[in-house]
Parts: structure tokens; C-alpha cells; sequence
């Protein structure tokens, strides 16, 4: 039950940081254009609107993913509680890799958005 429970919390983790800092990115995103903090791609750093709307498109993407994922964490991690600790590792392990992937693959899609909207200088498209 120990470990079931480490699992879970391990595997809440990243849809939890994904809502708070999509919550985060929306509301108040990072201020000026930095190496630190914030969603940072080239097409994003090439002025304030491209950061400003990378952030809001990468936030309100946070926002639904984590919610979607802390969810179905739930809804994996459930039926596996009493199957042993081998199962519990193998099926949320590979929930937590999964959840990684989601979070990679959001870069693509904030990029396409930044397409659509800006050209590749970071000028607003007409």
C-alpha cells in the first residue's frame, strides 16, 4: 500500500505542476523575455506579443492536459492498488512516461499556434 501510495503521488506531479503553472502562465505570465523562466523557443522569444501569446496558448493548454491527466491517473492508479507492487511500478511507471510525452508533445502544438497567428519574424499575420 506504501508504494501504491509514493506512485501515485509521484504520478501527480507533473499534471499538478502543468495546472498551476498553466493557471500561472495565463494569469501572469513572465514579464520580460528571459533564458530562465517561462515557455522559451525561438519563435517565442522573437518579441513581447510572441511571448505574451506563446504563454497564453501554452498555459490554457497546461490547464486542460493537467486536468485530463490528473483524472486519469486516478483512474489507472485505482484499479491497480492491490495488485502487487511489481504491477503498481510497471502501470504507473509507464503512466508517469506517458505524462512526459503529453508534456514534450505540447511544444509542437503552441508552436503551430504561434504559427498560424505570427510569421516567422514575429510579425502579426494579416
Amino acid at each position: 500500500m506504501g508504494f501504491w501510495i509514493f506512485m501515485v503521488v509521484a504520478d501527480m506531479i507533473t499534471p499538478l505542476l502543468m495546472v498551476i503553472l498553466g493557471c500561472q502562465f495565463v494569469k501572469h505570465p513572465p514579464k520580460k523575455i528571459n533564458n530562465v523562466y517561462g515557455y522559451r523557443t525561438d519563435l517565442s522569444r522573437k518579441n513581447q506579443q510572441t511571448w505574451d501569446y506563446a504563454h497564453y496558448c501554452c498555459g490554457r493548454l497546461w490547464q486542460k492536459t493537467g486536468l485530463v491527466m490528473l483524472l486519469l491517473t486516478l483512474l489507472i492508479a485505482v484499479p491497480v492498488k492491490d495488485k502487487g507492487d511489481s504491477v503498481v511500478g510497471w502501470v504507473l511507471g509507464i503512466w508517469v512516461c506517458m505524462q512526459c510525452i503529453v508534456l514534450i508533445l505540447s511544444v509542437p502544438v503552441v508552436e503551430r499556434e504561434l504559427r498560424k497567428r505570427f510569421d516567422r519574424n514575429g510579425n502579426v499575420r494579416a
